[in-house]
């Protein structure tokens, strides 16, 4: 395991008696000895900056908008009506007897929380390289930000996905209380590639240009517009190894009172966990580069 930055006291310049005036201590953030666990827990000793940085991004990212966070519930929306219309009523796309709108507004509410926070946290350490070069903290603090203004879109997109169901008269059964446990393996697995992503975007640049692709693809295969039963059983096993497909179909599950395909929400589970500490395994390895490079 990579070891926990620490600070250690270099001895001082000693002066010879013509210089009384240049003995000056120095400070060098060097790596020290920890496990895994312990970077999660530095990463909780400093969640009050984790709080200030995910409050500094919300404020910026509305900043000087005519409709601020209306935006949170605007961008789920479009993009229901587009893919209502194209998918929906051209193509006639199957929505597991649920009408079609509140079926795809229920994947994308969810995959706009995912989205939005990889796409924040890839360019998250390129965007706050002051901070990186001349504080120490958690680097790893800077990504989870990203995760956490994504969480309040999330929130507010979520109070229109409830009021959708109340007028389609919907109504959540016992599965609901799966909600917050699929939210947080959603958040986990945003965080996680995010914060891979942030790593590689410090050292090879390109991953700016290629994330937004990257993105607009996985959308396409992840079930959000579509039923994982939509695809021909031979292949589902490929759209499984996908965690973002038990977990979008269990929260629609959750929300719009379905049975739940536990076999694929406990596989979700398992690739998020291991994506989740590849990931940190990964970022520390890259962040002891990081001031040099970035």
């Amino acid at each position: 395991m990579e070891a926990l930055p620490h600070k250690t006291e270099v001895p001082a310049y000693q002066a010879s008696p013509a210089e009384p005036e240049a003995r000056v201590p120095h400070f060098v953030i060097e790596a020290g000895r920890g496990s895994l666990w312990d970077a999660l827990g530095e990463l909780w000793t400093h969640r009050e900056l984790l709080y200030f940085l995910t409050w500094r991004d919300v404020k910026l990212r509305y900043k000087q908008t005519v409709l601020g966070a209306l935006w949170a519930m605007l961008q789920p929306l479009l993009m229901m009506v587009v893919f209502t219309v194209l998918f929906g009523r051209l193509a006639h796309v199957p929505s597991d007897g649920l009408p079609y709108p509140i079926f795809a507004f229920a994947g994308l509410v969810p995959w706009q929380f995912f989205q939005s926070a990889v796409a924040q946290g890839g360019s998250s350490l390129v965007g706050n390289a002051q901070l990186v070069t001349k504080v120490y903290f958690p680097r790893m603090a800077i990504p989870g930000a990203a995760v956490g203004t994504a969480m309040v879109d999330f929130a507010i997109a979520s109070v229109i996905l409830f009021a959708m169901m109340a007028w389609y008269e919907i109504a959540p059964g016992a599965g609901i209380t799966m909600f917050p446990v699929l939210v947080g393996l959603l958040a986990i697995f945003a965080g996680a590639v995010g914060m891979w992503m942030a790593g590689m975007n410090v050292k090879y640049r390109d991953i700016k240009y290629v994330l937004p692709f990257i993105l607009q693809l996985w959308m396409f295969a992840t079930p959000v517009i579509y039923p994982a039963s939509f695809v021909p059983a031979g292949w589902r096993w490929i759209l499984m190894l996908n965690p973002l497909t038990g977990i979008i179909g269990g929260f629609r599950s959750a929300v719009l009172n379905k049975p739940f395909d536990w076999p694929a929400i406990a596989l979700a589970a398992a690739l998020t966990l291991g994506s989740a500490a590849y990931a940190v395994w990964s970022f520390r390895r890259m962040e002891r580069g990081f001031a040099d490079v970035i």
